[in-house]
C-alpha cells in the first residue's frame, strides 16, 4: 500500500488550488471530474464550486484548534480523495485545506476517486466508495496514522434517518443535509477532523 500510495501522491496529487483551478475549468467546459457527465451532475458541480468558494471566503479557522495545530511538529501530508460533483466534499475539504494551511508542517494534497480505484478501495466506509476521505499521512514515512471522512456524525445520522423515509425524493434528502451544512458552519467537520489529530499523539 505504501508503495501505491507513494506513487499516487507523486503523479496524481495536486494543490487545493490545482484542484479548484480544475473544477473552474471543467465547469466552463460544461464538464466536472469522473468518467460521469450527465446533466445532473455537472448541474451538481457547479453548485459545489459555489459552496466551497462560500467557505473559502467566509471560514476561519477558531483560535483554538489553530494553537493545537501550531503544535504540530512532524511533517504531515493530508491526502483528500474528492470529486467535484460530490456535495459532501465542497462542504468539508475547504475547511479541511484552511486547517492545513495554519502550519507549514501539513500538506494537503487531493487526487480524484474515480481515477485512483487501489486507493480509495483501500478507505471504504460500510463497503463502500464514499467521498471524501482525508488520509493522514506520515509525512517522511507516508505511512497512513490517521483517516477521517465522508462526513460529521450528526450529518450522517440525519441522512441515515432521511433515508428511512422512503418516499421522500432524493433532492429534498441532499437539501436537507446541505442545509444542516449551512447551520453547524463547519463545527463539527473541523472538530471531528481535529479528534483524530488529537488521538495520534
Amino acid at each position: 500500500m505504501m508503495n501505491q500510495l507513494n506513487d499516487v501522491l507523486i503523479e496524481n496529487a495536486v494543490s487545493y488550488a490545482v484542484y479548484r483551478k480544475t473544477l473552474d475549468e471543467l465547469i466552463a467546459q460544461g464538464k466536472t471530474t469522473g468518467p460521469n457527465q450527465d446533466e445532473w451532475l455537472v448541474d451538481y458541480a457547479r453548485l459545489n464550486i459555489q459552496r466551497m468558494n462560500r467557505w473559502d471566503k467566509t471560514w476561519q479557522v477558531p483560535e483554538k484548534l489553530e494553537q493545537e495545530l501550531l503544535k504540530i511538529e512532524q511533517p504531515m501530508i493530508w491526502l483528500t480523495i474528492t470529486e467535484g460533483w460530490c456535495g459532501d466534499a465542497a462542504q468539508v475539504v475547504p475547511i479541511i485545506e484552511k486547517l492545513a494551511a495554519v502550519n507549514p508542517m501539513i500538506q494537503h494534497k487531493l487526487i480524484l476517486r474515480d481515477e485512483n480505484p487501489e486507493i480509495i478501495d483501500q478507505f471504504l466506509t460500510n463497503g463502500t466508495r464514499s467521498i471524501p476521505k482525508i488520509i493522514v499521512l506520515d509525512g517522511e514515512a507516508l505511512t497512513v496514522i490517521g483517516t477521517w471522512g465522508p462526513r460529521p456524525s450528526s450529518a450522517q445520522a440525519l441522512l441515515d434517518s432521511l433515508k428511512t423515509n422512503q418516499e421522500l425524493p432524493k433532492e429534498e434528502l441532499y437539501n436537507q443535509l446541505h442545509a444542516w451544512y449551512a447551520k453547524n458552519k463547519g463545527v463539527e467537520t473541523a472538530e471531528e477532523f481535529m479528534q483524530v489529530l488529537r488521538e495520534l499523539n
